[in-house]
């Protein structure tokens, strides 16, 4: 699938239960007191090739029987499904047997997508266990084709399907599919059911938890994207990351290798790690930004940029400039406010306009997006020092907005799920959830 960020919402009006009644009362042995194989008066027509009674009778009752019921199809990275078809076929087809699978409506997209880069279905068919071919559900009238092959009176077709994370607005699909004679008319019809759900999103739409241990190895956790996983197993990027004393992104990262840093070593200089969309390996090389930055005891994340606390405890804005650049070049700093010495944590999320801060006392306060920066600060509650470590991040576990995670003192990590406030403001909501433990080894968090 291609990537992309937002999800097309289509409305569809289906009905599962019309003709999938015969599959629910005994699948393919609920054909055989009728079916081409019912008996010996059956078999025999079968071997003059004239059609019998019995499967006069399934043409008006409908001879398109699929197994299983409705095929459940999750939408995301959990790959294609198959569901068969069995058609036993009610007349003799001179020449080739055709079908084709007519849908509802087009599922590949409108308004501005184009279905031939973005197709969040995508099929494949095969007959009588021959070899998959392409069947596009974007195909003219929304009419899938399936292959053709030689006339039989029982006819078996496996329709394969794969979803993106954005088919899950499908929901239930209920299609036709018609055998044909090579003149174009329609010999036998009947339903075949999808049911997309919501799968794991893709890569490219789950975030990253970044953190450094005492030995300076920066280890990355992919979010699961799920409730039940809001993160995996982590990952090693490298060593050396201990020469820092701030990392801040620079844009939103995904775990399928996308996403910017910006790290500031020990002497002043401010280094740009670009990513290189690669899952196993997310950053490129790092190449040098600027020098002088000792001035700077804290970055954080704003949009396409950074901003950076001063040890005089005023608070900056850096944009990036130079789009054609092969590193960021900061446009000129915007100066948004003193005072920021009384937090002892300033977080983002990564790509973000918000941010939180925690003074010394252990109350956190929500800063909204607005102009030049930020909106005046929000209180949102007391007894956040009972943590040593905070980070906003993206959406772990695909329920709420961006994510808070907070470790305590004791090394548990603890997911609070994002919401925005009336004056939209960004809050860390709801009963924290205890995601991890044994995070005591990280001395940053991001």
């Amino acid at each position: 699938m291609a990537r992309r960020k937002h999800a097309t919402a289509l409305a569809i009006a289906t009905v599962l239960a019309v003709g999938i009644a015969p599959a629910a009362l005994g699948g393919a042995s609920a054909f055989a007191a009728t079916g081409p194989d019912a008996g010996p008066t059956a078999r025999a027509s079968a071997s003059t090739g004239a059609p019998d009674a019995g499967a006069a009778a399934l043409a008006s009752t409908g001879t398109v029987q699929q197994q299983g019921g409705p095929l459940v199809v999750a939408s995301g990275e959990e790959g294609a499904v198959t569901t068969r078809v069995e058609v036993y076929v009610s007349q003799r087809i001179q020449g080739k047997v055709r079908a084709r699978l007519l849908l509802p409506t087009q599922p590949n997209g409108a308004g501005d997508e184009d279905p031939a880069q973005y197709r969040p279905v995508t099929s494949s068919c095969a007959v009588n266990g021959g070899a998959f071919q392409d069947c596009p559900w974007d195909s003219p009238q929304n009419a899938a084709p399936l292959p053709d092959t030689d006339m039989a009176w029982k006819l078996t077709y496996d329709i394969r399907v794969d979803a993106s994370h954005d088919a899950q607005f499908l929901g239930d699909v209920t299609a036709t599919l018609e055998v044909l004679d090579e003149n174009g008319n329609v010999t036998d019809r009947g339903p075949v059911a999808f049911r997309f759900v919501k799968g794991t999103p893709e890569a490219y739409l789950r975030t990253t938890v970044l953190a450094r241990d005492k030995a300076g190895v920066l280890w990355q956790y992919p979010s699961g994207g799920r409730a039940d996983q809001p993160l995996r197993a982590r990952k090693r990027i490298g060593g050396g990351w201990n020469v820092y004393t701030a990392v801040a992104s620079l844009n939103s990262r995904t775990a399928a290798g996308y996403g910017d840093l910006v790290a500031l070593d020990r002497s002043g200089v401010l280094w740009y790690y670009e990513g290189s969309d690669n899952p196993d390996a997310p950053f490129k090389p790092r190449q040098k930004v600027a020098t002088g930055w000792e001035r700077y005891t804290a970055l954080t994340s704003y949009g396409h940029g950074i901003v950076a606390r001063d040890r005089d405890g005023v608070l900056w804005r850096f944009n990036v400039g130079g789009a054609n650049a092969p590193v960021p070049l900061f446009e000129s700093r915007t100066r948004i406010g003193g005072g920021w010495n009384v937090y002892d944590a300033i977080v983002a999320p990564p790509g973000g306009y918000d941010a939180a801060a925690r003074d010394r006392a252990g109350v956190l306060w929500s800063y909204g997006s607005g102009y030049p920066v930020y909106k005046p600060r929000t209180r949102i509650g007391g007894g956040w020092n009972a943590y040593d470590a905070l980070a906003w991040t993206g959406n772990l576990d695909g329920v709420s907005r961006d994510d808070l995670v907070a470790r305590d003192k004791k090394g548990d990590l603890w997911l609070y799920q994002g919401a925005y406030n009336r004056d939209g403001s960004l809050l860390p909501t709801g009963t924290p959830r205890r995601i991890g433990w044994g995070w005591g080894i990280y001395d940053m968090i991001l």
